[in-house]
């Protein structure tokens, strides 16, 4: 029995990665503040369980009690494999540095950066405990490489989040375990995350004209495109421990 855990279902790539594991004939471990209507039926209909646990990714007190709920109920002892896949993210607060509040700045580490990693850690503690691999995703970006006016915050966290990535993964390789953890860079996709970009203004963030030409031109990926290139890397026995992998080079 295989489990996906996937962060930040409600909507996005997290509702798509969600759908084509049960597709795959995968169970799936929803979290997110708010529930997705339609996972539900889609795991009956693919003869697979989703299950959803609301949690507050920003409250690390809340992550740790989710994460022993899902524990709990899905290291059995048919349980052959795990996948992990850090999705959900913020992109505020979009603006120049020295403008960003420190609570907007707290909130968005906690959930860009700490949550990811604390989940993660978990995970590939129980794993190495039960001796279940541990196939994980931590969802990154391409602003993670370069300097963006406005995105201090974005870029930073996405950052933190690739050395991570390439840490873990290095971790594991010496302690010769069967654990994957890789970091994805999706691209830009139509998600709420690009409507919440396309109202910056100018002064927030001097590319705001160029996201709105992605989304007038029609240039923004489908999500379950990208879900499908990000579910078959993860489950490709090919896939490379530490890899920053990127969208651009399957579409």
């Amino acid at each position: 029995m295989k489990y996906a855990v996937v962060t930040g279902t409600s909507k996005g790539l997290g509702e798509s990665v969600a759908k084509l594991f049960m597709e795959a004939g995968i169970n799936v471990i929803g979290i997110s503040r708010s529930k997705n209507g339609t996972l539900p039926k889609h795991a009956e209909e693919n003869h697979v369980n989703y299950q959803h646990f609301s949690c507050d990714l920003g409250d690390i007190e809340a992550l740790e009690e989710t994460f022993v709920k899902i524990a709990e109920e899905i290291y059995t002892e048919d349980l052959n494999a795990v996948y992990l896949i850090n999705n959900a993210g913020v992109v505020d607060p979009i603006d120049q540095a020295m403008n960003v509040k420190n609570s907007d700045l707290i909130r968005h580490v906690h959930i860009n950066t700490i949550a990811p990693i604390a989940l993660m850690n978990l995970f590939l503690k129980k794993s190495v405990e039960t001796d279940v691999p541990l196939y994980g995703a931590n969802v990154t970006s391409g602003a993670a490489e370069r300097p963006t006016f406005g995105w201090s915050a974005y870029s930073s966290s996405k950052a933190s989040i690739n050395m991570y990535t390439r840490t873990v993964a290095l971790e594991q390789e010496e302690l010769n375990t069967e654990n994957k953890v890789i970091a994805f860079s999706p691209g830009i996709m139509d998600t709420g995350m690009q409507e919440k970009i396309r109202t910056s203004s100018k002064e927030q963030f001097t590319d705001v004209d160029t996201f709105k030409n992605y989304k007038e031109k029609n240039l923004l990926r489908d999500t379950d495109a990208v879900a499908g290139v990000l579910v078959d890397i993860l489950t490709d026995e090919g896939i490379r421990n530490g890899e920053i992998y990127n969208v651009k080079d399957y579409l």
